[in-house]
């Protein structure tokens, strides 16, 4: 069977999940190679997508992994069925995709913004004030671990081979103030800095654009290694959803036209660095 031109979102998922299973029971390849009495070859092939798993494999596989608890057996199942569809609301797969895991294997995220900066650019106060505001009934204790989550997120765009982040900005974002006025002058601070990183492209656009092409508000691309999907992600009041190749290229669209329409990458570091030193007057 030849690989598919373009390996899903979920058969990428399910390979994750089989992966870290074999994994956690301390197998390789081979080992799981012998039991299924296939080639370790093929059981990489399940692991990274590229095939899809025969139901019979799958059950076996959950029982030498010893995967006993019968919702996490059903969901991985389900999952195997659907390996070629395309797309999905979060609320509808629940745990079957996870944002920060797709952001980490992106090469490139393009992102559109008009509420708030986007959490891989947040300091450690302004990612807390708005976690905060939204998550309005967590305890102090979960706050805190999803601060963390969002700090370590970052380090992505620091690594050996960090992806390319091509923000646009809506200019109210900068004056929204998420935390108070000094807490948005230093975030204001650490964005023009983090923009004249060479893989980090920052761009406002500016009330002056008048209506534009994301009414809906939010959204992020995901581009992936050349053999898998492009994704198209935004947040609605239903949950997440998640599109891929080739009806992803609306998002595509979309994002060109704000961009279009955006202030130059310079000219958004004076206007950005402007307004920091506003707030603090």
């Amino acid at each position: 069977m030849a690989a598919p031109k373009w390996i899903t979102l979920r058969s990428q998922w399910l390979g994750q999940q089989l992966r870290e299973l074999r994994e956690a029971n301390d197998l390789l390849l081979k080992d799981v190679a012998e039991y299924l009495q296939r080639d370790p070859g093929t059981i990489s092939r399940f692991e990274s997508g590229g095939y899809p798993i025969r139901r019979p494999d799958l059950f076996a596989l959950l029982d030498l992994y010893g995967v006993a608890d019968g919702h996490r057996r059903e969901a991985l199942l389900k999952l195997s069925q659907e390996v070629w569809q395309k797309g999905w609301w979060d609320g509808y797969a629940g745990a079957f995709v996870d944002y920060v895991w797709l952001e980490s294997r992106a090469r490139e995220i393009r992102a559109f913004d008009n509420t708030l900066l986007p959490g891989l650019l947040h300091t450690p106060e302004y990612a807390r004030a708005a976690i905060t505001a939204a998550e309005y009934d967590a305890k102090d204790e979960q706050i805190d671990r999803w601060v963390e989550l969002r700090t370590t997120r970052q380090g992505i765009l620091a690594g050996d081979n960090p992806p390319r982040l091509l923000s646009i900005i809506d200019e109210s974002v900068l004056h929204r103030q998420v935390g108070g006025a000094v807490c948005l002058a230093k975030q204001l601070g650490e964005l023009a800095r983090h923009a004249a990183q060479p893989n980090i492209e920052v761009r406002v656009l500016p009330f002056s654009a008048g209506a534009h092409a994301s009414p809906a508000g939010a959204f992020r691309i995901f581009t992936m290694e050349k053999a898998f999907p492009e994704i198209g992600y935004a947040e609605t009041p239903k949950g997440a959803i998640y599109i891929e190749s080739p009806d992803a290229q609306r998002f595509v669209r979309t994002y060109d036209e704000l961009r279009e329409l955006a202030l130059t990458p310079e000219e958004s570091a004076v206007l950005i660095s402007a307004t920091a030193e506003e707030l603090l007057r």
